[in-house]
């Protein structure tokens, strides 16, 4: 991976920051990721190889700095999560070995990234997600706990839903694996959820998506846990391999190419209290950073992931997500767009493009008698906690090479970054 870094001043600051050798700590971080489960049986005769439809991820809760996209290069403080590597994965140590929490420890402190990394499942898959609280590096003063809720999804048990009222919250060096049973297919999103608006403010908040049981409608057996159900059988005119938003029974969300946006926004007033020790200024916060995946046109565009220097001199990647689309004429793109904001609606759109808008909120829209309700647009609003599935099809007279589209907020007063004009909520679509 390409990496541009951008240096942030460690004199401007003090840290406390004890790092974590092997054998460190008493008590150990542990992931529970199961080889095999009741849904997902061992049907092999390897028992140490673990089923399709098991997947497991290791993120860290903690704190970092990221960088805006304006002429002064702007840092801004941050809370957020990263993505950890599993046990035994990829030269990590395993869990027997007495190594990974001092491993995992400095692999995930100032690592925080804006935004969190992206999750995706396919319906009927068991997500196993275990969240370490790697603690707060910067302000070692803060203890807070940090929670995963995954917006707008139905868990069996208020324990995974990430309320610290009627759940668990994870205190710092613990770790908690929440458990899910992926179903509905759809864009949704997710967040910490202690002190969520301020939590939030700062940077812990994720795109999240289920890809639906239709996109392996050739391949599901009567073993399947999916099989008999809706996206069961696959839609007339389908050929391998072809990708769909939802399990339509009909073909209409079929999509070439599909990326995840979020909409999201910075106070810098807000985040340099956070950083400075100071009082938050709460019922004065006004964003002024406007964001798609963490980022502020032109750095939409730029393929690349941003870093950051940490306050120990180490590269940190700090914001990995590009949001730049590119397309061929005639292709479908789905954008998963969700917007968790704590303080605005915003609507974006497209400029020589139309929007079909074919989900809502991880919900298809279709009416109780079966009959679409999708519509054409050119703008879509969302406020904090809202999602859409959104087609847009590339004319077929596009040029390769030579057009490009944007897709920008409509809200022109926020096409900026801070100050300085012409950035903001914006990317570009292009064509090759």
């Amino acid at each position: 991976m390409k990496i541009i870094t951008r240096g942030f001043a460690a004199a401007a600051f003090s840290l406390l920051f004890v790092p974590f050798g092997a054998n460190a700590q008493d008590s150990s971080i542990y992931v529970q990721c199961p080889t095999q489960t009741r849904l997902h049986p061992d049907t092999d005769a390897n028992p140490d190889t673990r089923e399709n439809g098991i997947k497991c991820d290791h993120i860290s809760a903690g704190d970092g700095i990221v960088t805006m996209a304006n002429d002064g290069a702007k840092q801004q403080y941050v809370f957020g999560f990263s993505r950890l590597t599993l046990p035994g994965v990829n030269g990590a140590p395993t869990q027997e070995s007495g190594q990974y929490p001092g491993y995992i420890m400095d692999q995930g402190m100032l690592a925080a990234n804006a935004p969190a990394p992206t999750i995706s499942v396919d319906e009927d898959d068991e997500l196993f997600l275990s969240l370490t609280n790697v603690g707060m590096a910067m302000r070692p003063d803060l203890f807070d706990p940090h929670t995963i809720h995954w917006h707008g999804f139905p868990n069996a048990s208020a324990v995974f839903d990430g309320l610290p009222d009627s759940g668990i919250a994870i205190a710092g060096g613990a770790t908690l694996t929440y458990y899910y049973n992926a179903k509905d297919a759809g864009t949704y999103m997710y967040h910490c959820h202690v002190e969520a608006t301020e939590h939030m403010q700062m940077g812990m908040l994720g795109s999240l998506f289920v890809r639906p049981r239709q996109n392996r409608c050739d391949t599901i057996t009567a073993a399947d846990p999916g099989f008999g159900l809706p996206g069961s059988t696959c839609p007339p005119g389908h050929t391998p391999g072809d990708k769909y938003a939802f399990d339509d029974g009909d073909g209409s969300t079929r999509y070439d190419k599909d990326i995840a946006i979020q909409f999201g926004s910075f106070d810098p007033d807000f985040h340099d209290a956070s950083f400075g020790v100071q009082p938050l200024p709460f019922a004065a916060m006004r964003d002024r950073y406007f964001l798609l995946n963490g980022r502020g046109y032109p750095d939409t565009t730029n393929t690349a992931a941003l870093s950051t220097l940490d306050p120990l001199g180490r590269t940190q990647v700090s914001q990995p997500l590009s949001s730049l689309i590119t397309a061929a004429p005639g292709q479908r793109i789905l954008l998963r767009l969700s917007n968790l904001s704590v303080t605005a609606f915003y609507t974006v759109g497209t400029s020589g493009l139309t929007m079909e808008v074919v989900g809502l909120d991880a919900r298809l829209l279709r009416d109780d008698d079966g009959n679409n309700m999708y519509y054409l647009t050119n703008s879509v609003t969302l406020g904090g906690g809202q999602s859409a599935d959104v087609i847009v099809t590339i004319p077929t007279t596009a040029t390769p090479g030579a057009t490009t589209y944007f897709l920008y907020t409509k809200n022109l007063d926020l096409l900026a970054n801070d100050a300085e004009n012409f950035g903001g909520m914006m990317t570009e679509i292009q064509i090759n």
